[in-house]
């Protein structure tokens, strides 16, 4: 099952999707100009193999739900969500804020 939802945050629009999978759940949370996603996501092929699309984005792992992934602390980062003052550690919906 796929689940679209916007949440609000400061009085910004972020669009939560989840996807439910065999023993796992794919979970992101984006704005227009970048994401946080659970750990899924391969920052490294972000940073090395993809560096000239500038991805902005963070990954934290270990979380299961939205709610969690917004609140978790980020476990890396791209090098275009660190030019934004985004960094290792800082938790999820404080990283979307600087992507707005």
């Amino acid at each position: 099952m796929i689940d679209l939802k916007p949440i609000d945050i400061k009085g910004h629009t972020f669009l939560c999707v989840s996807v439910e999978l065999p023993k796992t759940n794919l979970l992101v949370v984006t704005s227009d100009k970048g994401y946080i996603m659970c750990g899924a996501l391969d920052v490294a092929l972000l940073n090395e193999k993809l560096k000239d699309r500038k991805v902005i984005a963070g990954r934290a792992v270990g979380v299961k739900t939205i709610e969690q992934l917004l609140e978790a602390p980020l476990e890396s980062v791209t090098y275009e969500a660190e030019s934004l003052g985004i960094h290792k550690g800082m938790i999820g919906k404080e990283a979307l804020l600087k992507m707005i």
